[in-house]
């Protein structure tokens, strides 16, 4: 699908809008105002549910390897998890993902 100068700038004016009304209608709207305690308790789940969604998709379908899963990767997302669940330290969690992933990337680079 070819898009012009004039579409692409209607777009990414038109997504920049949403975004601001979105977070506007939290931060504006009721931002001097106490949330009701369910909502708070809602909101405390918010970066649990949205870091594995950015992260899911890199892991399950990496660009890297044209979009198919590879064991580095998934190696990776494992230790992440593990480390995660039991240490309950999200830093520790990304660095062992991290490490983990430099390390299956150098090791199956060598054996391959």
């Amino acid at each position: 699908m070819d898009m012009n100068s004039s579409e692409t700038w209607i777009v990414i004016v038109a997504i920049g809008i949403g975004s601001f009304l979105i977070r506007f209608s939290f931060v504006g709207l009721i931002g001097d105002r106490k949330l009701p305690d369910w909502v708070l308790r809602h909101l405390r789940y918010t970066p649990v549910a949205v870091i594995p969604g950015m992260v899911a998709p890199l892991v399950l379908w990496p660009p890297a390897t044209g979009g198919e899963p590879d064991l580095a990767r998934l190696l990776a997302a494992g230790a992440a998890l593990t480390i995660g669940y039991v240490t309950k330290n999200v830093l520790a969690s990304i660095f062992a993902g991290i490490g983990t992933l430099y390390l299956a990337l150098y090791t199956l680079n060598i054996l391959g």
